[in-house]
C-alpha cells in the first residue's frame, strides 16, 4: 500500500502513516527499511497489518533523484548567479531574488553580484556532497530554499 508519513517522533522512534486508503497506521523503527530516518511528508510503500504498518520503504527516490541533483548542481555552477538552479528546483521567489541582486548589483560596483556568485558556488558544493536521498529530502521534499 502507498501512503505518506504524517508524524514521526525521534525520541520514541515511532510514527503515523496516512495510507492512500484513508486509514492511519502506526509504525516503529523496527519496521522501517530505509537508510535515513523517516521524515514527515515522506511518501512510503508499506504492508498494512491491522492498525500497524510493516515493511516500510521510502518511495521518493526512484530514478529521478540523482539526475535532479546533478542537473541542479550544474545549474548552480554555470548559471547560479542568475538563480537558474533555484528556478529548476521550483524556488521561483528565491530565483528571482538571486537574478535581481545579480543584475542590479553592478550598480553597486559589483559587490552584491559577487556575493550572489559565491552563494551559488556554495550551493553547488552542498548539492554535490549530499547523498541522493539527503538531496531529495532537503531540497525536493523538504523545500529548503537556502543552504
Amino acid at each position: 500500500m502507498k501512503g505518506k508519513i504524517l508524524d514521526f517522533n525521534q525520541e520514541s522512534r515511532s510514527g503515523v502513516i496516512s495510507g492512500d486508503d484513508g486509514n492511519r497506521y502506526n509504525f516503529d523503527m523496527e519496521q522501517w527499511k530505509g537508510s535515513v530516518l523517516p521524515k514527515v511528508g515522506n511518501k512510503v510503500d508499506f504492508a498494512a497489518k491491522g492498525e500497524n504498518a510493516e515493511a516500510i520503504y521510502i518511495e521518493t527516490l526512484v530514478a529521478g533523484g540523482a539526475s535532479k541533483k546533478i542537473a541542479a548542481a550544474l545549474f548552480a555552477f554555470f548559471l547560479g548567479a542568475f538563480g537558474a538552479h533555484k528556478f529548476y528546483l521550483g524556488y521561483t521567489k528565491q530565483g528571482v531574488i538571486m537574478l535581481l541582486v545579480f543584475l542590479f548589483g553592478f550598480i553597486l560596483l559589483g559587490i552584491p553580484s559577487a556575493i550572489i556568485g559565491i552563494i551559488a558556488f556554495v550551493e553547488f558544493i552542498l548539492y554535490l556532497v549530499k547523498s541522493d536521498e539527503e538531496f531529495e529530502q532537503t531540497y525536493v521534499i523538504g523545500k529548503k530554499p537556502w543552504f
